[in-house]
């Protein structure tokens, strides 16, 4: 498998990458490449330009802010997962970037790029969804906040416009007392979640977010942590699997329910 013919550019600064995303509308940014590099090698995505983003290095960052971490586009899943700030303020978000593939994934795949393709059985479109981040892009006309609500829009496809590119992410710090679990199903250790399943619980107030079984994650809020078994089973009334030959609506919507049910039971005993 190899890709198709592409031009490929390392821009030094971020003005240098937007001009040339300008400058070549079918161009496509490659930051970590574990999810564009398998596409092109597959020829399911042949982009004519490719830019490189890796050398812009002040895009890797975790910042700390009041209520909020601020964590840059080319931040490594490994880094965000380890990070002592994500750990103590986003435990959420460091607990689900520990699930993603294998070590050497971690390694090279960035919070950016995942937010930006926006599997729906991805771990962090799901967090941010769940956790209400809101994401920066930066084009030529000036930087724009979007709330993960409305940026993420369908199947691997988002409000960032052909020639913007995500800087960076903002994720609301847990709140004192906050509980939170993250659980996922997959077959093989390493593999895309089936369904995956985040949780926080504040004030008598539970928020569930489900992910890999519509084109975009499902967010509940405001839900009574009542019987664990009776939200699964509302959980699983309120999703509407998109199609998937290989594995059924009815399967999903199964997992929904006894993964809800275990993720909000561990939420509620969790310290």
């Amino acid at each position: 498998m190899k890709p198709a013919p592409f031009r490929y550019h390392r821009p030094q600064s971020l003005g240098e990458a937007l001009a040339l995303l300008s400058g070549h509308p079918d161009a496509r940014v490659i930051a970590g490449g574990q999810s564009l590099g398998p596409m092109m090698n597959m020829r399911l995505a042949q982009p004519a330009e490719l830019v490189d983003l890796n050398d812009l290095k002040n895009l890797s960052f975790v910042n700390e802010h009041e209520n909020a971490l601020e964590i840059g586009a080319l931040t490594r899943h490994h880094a965000v997962a380890t990070s002592p700030l994500v750990r103590k303020h986003c435990p959420l978000l460091a607990e689900a970037a520990q699930t993603i593939g294998h070590y050497a994934i971690r390694s090279r795949g960035t919070l950016g790029g995942s937010l930006a393709h926006a599997d729906p059985a991805a771990q962090l479109p799901l967090v941010a969804a769940t956790l209400g981040a809101e994401i920066a892009v930066a084009g030529k006309r000036g930087e724009r906040r979007i709330a993960a609500k409305d940026f993420f829009v369908s199947l691997m496809s988002t409000a960032l416009e052909p020639d913007e590119i995500l800087v960076s992410a903002r994720f609301p710090k847990a709140a004192p007392g906050e509980r939170h679990a993250y659980l996922q199903f997959s077959r093989r250790q390493g593999d895309f979640a089936i369904v995956a399943v985040a949780c926080t619980l504040l004030h008598q107030k539970l928020k569930i977010g489900i992910g890999g079984v519509e084109d975009k994650p499902v967010v509940l809020l405001d839900l009574e942590p009542s019987d664990p078994a009776a939200l699964g089973r509302a959980a699983r009334e309120a999703v509407d699997p998109t199609e998937n030959p290989r594995v059924p609506a009815l399967y999903r919507k199964e997992l929904v329910e006894v993964l809800v049910k275990r993720c909000v039971a561990k939420c509620l005993t969790s310290s």
